[in-house]
């Protein structure tokens, strides 16, 4: 899908936190009219995904996301929980639901089936709608993808940057290339540590797999210098060249990329990852910012012209 619009607002995870989101819409100057957020010169939102999960207001999110997309003032993608959730809901031809029900997963999912308690005609709905959402969009001047932007699935799949009930079904069968594709655009690239090292994650789970900066050219790097998040105990052992597919980098001739997914520290301002690069996940499920890039065209970004709004402040 081409659209010749040049100025859209780019908004990262919400994760049901719909009061920051209205904040942050005020704060890029969007009115509500008739029930929508509208942008008075013309505006429009391109929405990262992960609207759902962690937040105290997932109704609400779900309820000012949509309604801005039916009335074509916002563009959204599918994130990981979006994913997640259909997969959660969704039985195989086996009739084993595709998400299985462990402990970390009713966990992840907990809040939102708590919220939709009452409405569950309501949450049925949304699935639905979770079912049209892209995978990626370029946009021709710009690019937004969840978590991880591959030109060669992109460009070998075209007709998977929509999910249909086949594609959902066979994303779960690990080695499969359904299963990568999804994995990797929604999820992000990841790759082994030498046997012996490991790291602890955000969540305080050790894990001996790295995510990659996949926006990085692997080749020359380190496992330290790709590991996302940083790491102290990730190695400085270079990477084979098994990983140099997995991670070839964003060409820096390329259109802007945005993306999500990612929870960056936010240390009272946000950094590009490259000039034509930027991620808008600052962690709002744990007290960071809710984080927007008003992008007017420009194919050179510019870290002053992300916007912020934190619960409370």
């Amino acid at each position: 899908m081409k659209i010749t619009h040049e100025k859209y607002d780019i908004i990262g995870d919400i994760h049901g936190h719909a009061d920051v989101l209205e904040k942050l819409l005020c704060k890029l100057d969007y009115e509500k009219l008739n029930g929508v957020w509208r942008h008075p010169e013309g505006r429009k939102v391109v929405f990262l995904g992960d609207f759902i999960d962690r937040g105290p207001a997932i109704p609400q999110t779900l309820r000012t996301v949509k309604a801005m997309v039916d009335a074509g003032e916002a563009l959204a993608i599918m994130g990981n929980h979006e994913y997640n959730a259909l997969l959660y809901h969704t039985r195989g031809a086996d009739g084993e639901l595709l998400r299985r029900r462990l402990p970390k997963n009713v966990h992840q999912h907990a809040a939102t089936l708590a919220q939709f308690w009452d409405c569950r005609e309501e949450w049925d709905g949304y699935l639905a709608w979770f079912a049209t959402l892209p995978l990626w969009l370029d946009l021709g001047g710009l690019r937004a993808v969840h978590a991880n932007w591959d030109d060669r699935l992109v460009g070998g799949n075209p007709g998977w940057q929509f999910l249909n009930p086949e594609l959902l079904r066979r994303s779960v069968i690990k080695d499969g290339p359904e299963f990568e594709h999804c994995e990797t655009l929604m999820k992000g690239t990841e790759a082994d540590l030498p046997e012996g090292f490991f790291f602890t994650d955000k969540e305080d789970i050790v894990r001996t797999r790295v995510r990659l900066k996949w926006w990085l050219a692997a080749a020359g790097r380190t496992y330290n210098q790709l590991c996302m998040p940083e790491s102290d105990t990730v190695p400085h052992v270079i990477v084979p060249e098994t990983v140099h597919t997995l991670c070839p980098g964003y060409a820096a001739d390329a259109p802007p990329l945005f993306f999500g997914h990612y929870w960056l520290p936010f240390e009272g301002k946000a950094e590009l990852l490259a000039p034509n690069v930027a991620c808008l996940d600052y962690s709002v499920a744990k007290d960071g910012p809710l984080t927007a890039y008003r992008w007017d065209g420009e194919q050179t970004l510019d870290a002053r012209k992300m916007v912020f709004a934190r619960e409370g402040k």
